[in-house]
């Protein structure tokens, strides 16, 4: 996840695909740096976080 500049960042900060239109991301993989417990919690807030951003484009 970052700035369409960063080279490594596949994601912005919104879980858009850098490049491509309609496209989300909503997993562990949009972590910068991975927890180190569990990733379950972390990635249910992503997903959570996700579908509120996604009704909020629409509006």
């Amino acid at each position: 996840m970052g700035l369409d500049d960063d080279p490594l960042a596949v994601v912005d900060e919104r879980l858009r695909v850098h490049g491509l239109v309609g496209l989300r991301v909503a997993d562990a993989s949009v972590m910068p740096t991975i927890t180190s417990g569990n990733t379950n919690s972390p990635t249910i807030v992503i997903a959570e976080k996700a579908s509120a951003m996604i009704l909020d484009d629409k509006r």
